[in-house]
């Protein structure tokens, strides 16, 4: 089983997950058990199991086997999780942040933003003179707006991202 108190792991399955998601895996039972189960064990709401389980399922982390009652014709899915990958996939997460990241950077380097005094807006150049630089929402005149420090913060989270 994945460690649940790694942060790192733990904020990962959260985002996909939420709260209620977390708990539901932390209290699953090691083998195959339907989704009603689930709810029953670890107190979660069934809608909120089936939607987690779900959630796993789509990220390859939750395994589905179905079985169909001879008598009845019904079919249940047995469940169980399966975090061996996540290793990988925390890899392909922190790739795409980084690539966000430098994106985001390029951009924010290579532009020059005015902003207006009541934070109603915050405009490119082309779009600050389209507007005779006055803030569209408000009227107000546009500054200058300084982001060398955005800058820097993008610049120390993609060199800590790329060590």
């Amino acid at each position: 089983m994945v460690d649940l108190n790694d942060k790192v792991i733990r904020g990962y399955l959260m985002s996909l997950v939420g709260e209620d998601g977390l708990k539901m895996i932390e209290g699953m039972p090691e083998g195959e058990i339907t989704d009603e189960e689930v709810a029953n064990k670890t107190g979660v709401l069934l809608n909120t199991v089936r939607r987690t389980l779900f959630i796993l399922y789509e990220n390859k982390f939750a395994i589905c086997r179905r079985e169909r009652d001879s008598n009845s014709g019904w079919l249940t899915y047995l469940w169980h999780l399966d975090f061996s990958d996540i290793e990988h996939q925390l890899m392909r997460e922190k790739k795409k942040l980084l690539r966000n990241l430098k994106t985001r950077l390029e951009f924010e380097e290579n532009n020059v933003f005015y902003v207006c005094p009541q934070s109603c807006v915050r405009l490119l150049f082309d779009e600050a003179t389209e507007t005779e630089f006055l803030c569209p929402m408000c009227g107000e005149d546009l500054v200058f707006y300084d982001n060398s420090r955005f800058v820097r913060a993008l610049k120390k989270r993609v060199d800590a991202l790329s060590a």
